[in-house]
């Protein structure tokens, strides 16, 4: 049991750490609540189904297609929707829900309300301790624990990473510095959008596709990043394991588990807020933001 616990937390974890780094992401460096975030993520995942299963393409070809025009969808939502208005918060947040509910419907008229699988990326397992351990999950783990290192690098090796460190803490002060402002706030749309898209395209094998998969993991996100501490990179990936494993322990060990996961992580962050309503850390996000 405990192994099985391990895995799947693991994966779990994964996956809701690229979706709460991108969305925290955006909001430590443009300071905008992005809920589209996760349609992003559903989007991707339709996508290696259409390329993989309809389409029979390379499962190669599938991924790099599904992420690179969900990202360039991503792109032009923030280009065309938010750029504009991204001062005006309570306007980009409503911006971006309406379009979430609007890619919701897309999927619903293209594949209507029936339920989809996409093809496995790889198949076959491994039994580790007399626990099947699918090579599909490991490549989820190991997929999202490259590109994390990857997002880790960028930002505290690369003169990008410095320019979006600057932009996130005083944007007023990076433009003085000759910082293109506009431009880190377009290519940190792009980054998001790209960490969801990942994230839907290495999980999409493992689950039920349909068109309102987009709200259990847009609900977890918030919780993770208002646990973690709102714009805190740590905060958010640290915060993805607790609720993963909160989530999975109750599936595991309570009869009906599985219809309250959500609500026993939910409760968890509301907990831990009661204490620290900062979230675990929103103190250091404060002095150091990314």
């Amino acid at each position: 049991m405990i192994e099985g616990i391990i895995v799947q937390t693991l994966v779990k974890g994964s996956v809701y750490a690229l979706l709460a780094l991108g969305f925290s992401l955006i909001f430590g460096v443009a300071r905008v609540l992005q809920l589209a975030h996760t349609a992003f993520y559903m989007l991707a995942a339709y996508g290696i189904y259409t390329f993989g299963d309809l389409m029979g393409l390379d499962p190669v070809w599938s991924i790099l297609l599904s992420i690179g025009i969900t990202t360039g969808l991503g792109l032009l939502t923030y280009k065309l929707f938010i750029d504009r208005v991204r001062e005006h918060h309570v306007t980009v947040m409503l911006i971006t829900l309406a379009l979430a509910m609007v890619f919701q419907e897309l999927m619903l008229i293209f594949f209507t309300g029936q339920y989809r699988s996409a093809p496995a990326i790889v198949t076959g397992y491994w039994e580790i301790l007399g626990v099947k351990v699918v090579f599909q999950n490991l490549l989820v783990f190991a997929g999202a624990a490259v590109v994390l290192l990857i997002i880790w690098l960028l930002l505290s090796k690369t003169r990008l990473g410095i320019a979006i460190r600057a932009t996130a803490q005083d944007t007023e002060i990076a433009n003085l510095m000759g910082i293109n402002v506009s431009n880190i706030l377009f290519t940190v749309m792009g980054i998001a959008a790209g960490l969801a898209a990942v994230a839907g395209v290495l999980v999409a094998p493992t689950l039920v596709l349909e068109p309102h998969m987009l709200w259990p993991p847009f609900v977890m996100v918030m919780a993770i990043i208002t646990l973690g501490g709102l714009g805190s990179i740590k905060g958010s990936v640290i915060g993805a394991f607790i609720l993963a494993c909160v989530e999975v322990l109750v599936v595991f060990l309570v009869p009906t588990g599985a219809f309250l996961k959500g609500a026993v992580a939910l409760l968890v962050m509301v907990i831990v807020l009661i204490f620290r309503p900062e979230g675990l850390f929103g103190i250091v996000f404060e002095e150091e933001r990314l």
